[in-house]
């Protein structure tokens, strides 16, 4: 059985461990570009076997949240070729999750920028902005002949992502943002070949993926999906109605050599481990959503041969030497949640490593 601290080769990544380090959401990137806390921040946790960055957009319209970091522009490049050149130094690994919120977003935190979804229907819930918590605007169906643009920004993005110096992508089609609504009927309900059917509703993950597979090379290329996680108005509560549709999206993508299929829900269930199988190469699970990853069940996915690496998030968050914690059996530093989102060094960079 392999060990969390046994190699793992990942299309063109070699990891020293199977450890990776989940996309964290920490709105410090003032402006949208990733200044001297994320360069620390991130080189802190170079001892990953690989670090997910934080939900990134890859255009102005794809942002959501309050001060993320995108990869459309010359300033956030710079700031991302600083992110990469100090991870390196520390000898890691790093690829950006491209995350296009659609219409988990708000005007007043894009400066203006429309809201887009599959179909005109707002999101549950409320957005943060500067101006305290407001309810989710009705989004604009994209039209068919805008999807190309869709597929371009996420190409560009992916581009941008490894000429500054980053290993290579994840493309983000889970935890209900944009692609994550075309996958779900209760978000998308377009009657074009990009709704209805589930074959359709796969259909633009499929040439996102493939379309940022050609561009950057498909070693390079992640894919993060979340079946049936029902989150963000996402809902995916026929059994029959998501096997067909995440079998259509691994179907799509599977000649082409992928450097690993991440999925976020239960590892075990038949339907991750058809999918596992119908990908045909490295697996990452994530079971953490709902409770916190401890060594002991990561461990046991890979005796179970339920996954090859296993995604980390919130033990990472306050451990930055966490695979040398886990190796020691050692103590673990606990997170404080009130430091999550926003802020400053505190939370962030300022957890301990085990020797001082």
């Amino acid at each position: 059985m392999a060990s969390l601290f046994d190699p793992l080769t990942v299309g063109a990544m070699e990891l020293p461990n199977r450890l990776v380090m989940a996309p964290l959401t920490r709105n410090r990137s003032r402006g949208t570009v990733p200044g001297d806390l994320a360069v620390e921040y991130y080189a802190q946790r170079a001892s990953a076997g690989l670090i997910i960055t934080e939900g990134s957009q890859p255009s102005a319209r794809g942002q959501g949240y309050l001060d993320t970091p995108g990869f459309h522009s010359d300033e956030q490049l710079a700031g991302w070729r600083r992110v990469a050149d100090a991870v390196h130094g520390k000898g890691g690994r790093i690829v950006a999750q491209l995350m296009h919120a659609g219409r988990i977003a708000h005007p007043d935190n894009t400066g203006g920028q429309e809201i887009i979804a599959p179909s005109p229907i707002p999101a549950p819930g409320e957005m943060v902005t500067a101006d305290g918590s407001k309810p989710h605007p009705e989004p604009r169906e994209l039209r068919t002949e805008e999807m190309p643009d869709v597929v371009a920004e996420f190409v560009t993005a992916a581009r941008n992502a490894v000429d500054a110096g980053l290993d290579g992508v994840e493309v983000h089609g889970a935890n209900g943002y944009l692609l994550h609504q075309f996958l779900s009927p209760a978000s998308n309900q377009r009657t074009d070949e990009y709704g209805g059917s589930p074959l359709n509703r796969a259909r633009l993950v499929v040439e996102v993926v493939r379309a940022v597979a050609d561009e950057i090379g498909a070693d390079r290329v992640g894919l993060r999906l979340s079946p049936a996680h029902n989150i963000q108005g996402c809902d995916e509560t026929d059994p029959g109605d998501v096997e067909a549709t995440y079998t259509a999206v691994v179907a799509g993508i599977a000649d082409l050599g992928l450097a690993y299929l991440s999925v976020l829900a239960q590892p075990r269930l038949d339907l991750v481990q058809r999918l596992r199988k119908d990908f045909g190469g490295p697996f990452l699970a994530n079971d953490g959503f709902g409770v916190v990853t401890t060594k002991a069940t990561a461990q046991a996915l890979l005796d179970e041969d339920a996954a090859d690496g296993v995604v980390v998030g919130r033990p990472f968050l306050a451990n930055p030497d966490l695979v040398r914690r886990w190796e020691l059996d050692a103590e673990l530093n606990e997170p404080n949640p009130a430091t999550f989102y926003g802020g400053g060094a505190e939370g962030y960079t300022d957890y301990p490593f085990l020797d001082g």
